[in-house]
């Protein structure tokens, strides 16, 4: 029995820290393999970029196929052939689409004239607000505005110009003229016709003594013979109570009728009405709405819908 525990004791006992040594090693050993399989997945990644790279490049030439972008010389030259003959014919096309329709029109009359049957009115000076004439009587520099624009407006009426590029013509008469003559003769409107308002006897048009000066027009159009025989009448007068006295000047007679267009009546000159307010010390200091109407056999002034079909009306204001 003694000798069974000395062997006993003589066998090697396993020492715990033999057990945690080799534990220990299994441990360290683990994160080693994670860093290696970490180097070769970035070297694989490396090695997909250099080869993404590389397939752009050839995409863009490929040196071993000479294709440029996928396709060759050939190819891109059928392409661009193909694109030039197609926007070729389209722009062929639209070109001859415009011919015919240019060959429709003709270079002196509109092919359409229908959408304006009456002509429309409107007022000179124009100046700032066009429907406003406000001012100081006793200022010159106030009305300075209304005169120059005046003076320059009437500067082709002079009687010299007129008597120079257009022709005298009869009273009463509309001036029809031949189709096959292009360049259509004008009668004469001459400055001296619109009397007190000609510029002539007062430079300041009658604004520096609170008597101003407003100038009427009718808007042209085509083969209009204005009147349907009998001259048109401008009719002016305050939309509101007191009534004002005015002065006439002008006309627009049949002489000067019917207008064959800008390029076929070159020095034509529109007939003008001058109406010369005749304001006193009651229509100083106010606010005065004039409204001129035209009448005539043809001529509408009555449409809700348009405020200038054959009438017009401005603001007037006058101080001292």
């Amino acid at each position: 029995q003694q000798q069974r525990e000395e062997a006993e004791h003589r066998q090697p006992q396993q020492h715990p820290d033999i057990s945690l040594t080799h534990h220990a090693k299994h441990n360290i050993k683990a994160p080693l393999t994670g860093f290696a399989l970490h180097t070769m997945a970035d070297k694989d990644d490396k090695k997909d970029l250099a080869e993404g790279a590389g397939g752009w490049k050839k995409f863009i030439f490929n040196p071993g196929t000479g294709q440029f972008m996928g396709r060759t010389a050939s190819s891109w030259a059928l392409i661009f052939l193909f694109y030039l003959v197609f926007y070729g014919f389209l722009a062929g096309l639209f070109s001859f689409t415009m011919w015919v329709m240019l060959q429709m029109l003709d270079d002196y009359t509109p092919k359409y004239r229908d959408r304006v049957s009456s002509p429309g009115l409107m007022i000179r000076p124009k100046v700032g607000s066009p429907l406003e004439i406000v001012f100081n009587k006793s200022d010159a520099k106030s009305y300075e505005k209304y005169v120059t624009a005046l003076d320059g407006f009437l500067k082709p009426y002079d009687d010299l110009i007129q008597a120079r590029k257009n022709i005298l013509c009869h009273p009463g008469d509309y001036l029809r003229q031949p189709t096959n003559i292009l360049i259509k003769k004008a009668c004469q409107f001459n400055r001296t016709m619109l009397g007190d308002c000609s510029g002539a006897n007062n430079s300041s048009f009658g604004y520096n003594e609170g008597t101003p000066c407003v100038l009427v027009k009718m808007n042209r159009i085509i083969g209009f013979e204005a009147g349907a025989g009998n001259n048109p009448i401008i009719n002016c007068a305050s939309k509101k109570e007191p009534q004002v006295d005015v002065k006439y000047f002008g006309s627009f007679d049949k002489m000067y009728y019917p207008y064959y267009g800008k390029k076929a009546h070159v020095n034509y000159s529109q007939p003008l009405v001058a109406v010369k307010l005749m304001l006193g010390t009651n229509e100083t200091n106010r606010d005065l709405m004039i409204e001129c109407k035209i009448t005539g056999t043809n001529l509408k002034n009555d449409d809700d819908r348009d405020r200038f079909l054959g009438r017009v009306s401005f603001r007037v204001h006058i101080t001292e």
